[in-house]
């Protein structure tokens, strides 16, 4: 677990208080709702990377479903929510497309765990975040983003669908609203918590010889 001590001077002599700072990532396929989840929760104006699609990105991204989208997240996107006193997530939202997959290791260093926001319309589009966490052994949540006119489904069958490893939590969402967003936040840092626990003790028990 990534772990930041900070302490604050706001209003107290520094050293009186310490947080605890944690970082989440949030991924997803292309117009999954990152840049929007990241938006909505943040309690500072959230850093965003997003250029205009050209008529060149239009050829590779595949904007199916998302015909709306005009803008696509070009490196990452920024922003902080405290979750309670003592308490801060820290969120790095990566792009969605495969060419920018080269900075997704950069930002997964230190990350305490990672939401995967799904498009029920585009359910394969999450499938190498999914990979990507699950062979680095990193915890995350699915987040099914609840698009108005979408088929809803059920968290079982999305967890099917998607083949997750048994236990991996599936929340449904709304990525524009802001205690949507911080209930799969808290979400994710409870499982991320669980997961450690577990791995803690199997490294104990495998550690553990006979007498």
């Amino acid at each position: 677990m990534s772990l930041e001590h900070v302490h604050s001077t706001d209003g107290e002599e520094a050293g009186d208080s310490s947080s605890l700072a944690l970082k989440i990532l949030v991924a997803g396929g292309f117009g999954a709702g990152k840049t929007t989840l990241v938006g909505a929760v943040s309690e500072i104006r959230p850093l965003r990377t997003e250029e205009l699609l050209s008529e060149a990105g239009q050829l590779v991204d595949d904007t199916g479903g998302v015909e709306q989208k005009t803008t696509t997240t070009v490196a990452m996107d920024f922003g902080r929510i405290t979750i309670r006193s003592g308490l801060s997530l820290y969120l790095f939202g990566t792009p969605g497309q495969d060419r920018f997959w080269f900075l997704w290791d950069e930002l997964s260093q230190g990350a305490l765990g990672a939401v995967v926001l799904a498009d029920t319309r585009r359910l394969e589009d999450c499938f190498p975040a999914v990979d990507y966490f699950e062979h680095r052994r990193i915890p995350f949540v699915v987040a099914v983003n609840c698009f108005s006119g979408a088929r809803t489904y059920a968290e079982d069958d999305v967890a099917r669908a998607l083949d997750l490893d048994r236990g991996t939590p599936v929340v449904l969402c709304d990525a524009r609203d802001r205690a949507s967003g911080k209930d799969v936040l808290i979400r994710m840092v409870e499982y991320a918590g669980r997961m450690r626990t577990a791995r803690l003790l199997e490294s104990v028990g495998q550690g553990a010889g006979p007498e």
